[in-house]
């Protein structure tokens, strides 16, 4: 059964995205649709950089703790070649799960904080971002994961017009 609260919300944002000016601004649409149709939680929209290595963080609904223009080099893990190398989605349920993968664990335990879905953004068949949300939740449902994704792709044409030009 389609929630037809969604729905709405969702016709909400392509109004928003077609009036957006900016990239960020496109962001900032999506950012606050994703918190209203999925609740409190962080989101991270995130460029990748193949050839460094190197995730920059471009829109936050955390600055404070995840502030814009941070970044991080990304080895190579099972999460890298699943996410970043493979372009598929990457579910993590679990204070184990987010702590096998992620290196500021201590920052997410502290939001409280239990799961993630991290949706790849690809262009040309490279990724070259990712979106991120983080939230007290025991188990995804497949719905949320679509919105995300759906969400995420929304995302992905100012994703691609601020990430740096060297992809």
């Amino acid at each position: 059964m389609v929630n037809l609260a969604n729905l709405a919300r969702l016709n909400t944002l392509c109004d928003q995205l077609r009036h957006a000016a900016t990239p960020v601004a496109v962001l900032d649409a999506v950012g606050q649709a994703t918190l209203d149709l999925l609740g409190p939680g962080l989101l991270t929209i995130n460029t990748w950089q193949a050839e460094t290595g190197e995730i920059g963080r471009l829109w936050s609904s955390d600055p404070a703790a995840y502030p814009v223009g941070g970044k991080k080099v990304k080895g190579d893990t099972a999460w890298t070649r699943q996410l970043l190398v493979r372009g598929e989605v990457f579910v993590g349920e679990g204070d184990a799960a987010l702590a096998a993968v992620f290196d500021d664990i201590a920052v997410i335990r502290g939001l409280r904080l239990n799961g993630v879905v991290n949706v790849p953004l690809c262009e040309g068949g490279r990724v070259i971002g990712t979106f991120n949300y983080l939230t007290a939740v025991e188990s995804w449902t497949g719905d949320q994961i679509t919105v995300l994704r759906v969400l995420g792709q929304m995302a992905l044409p100012a994703v691609a017009a601020l990430a740096p030009a060297s992809r």
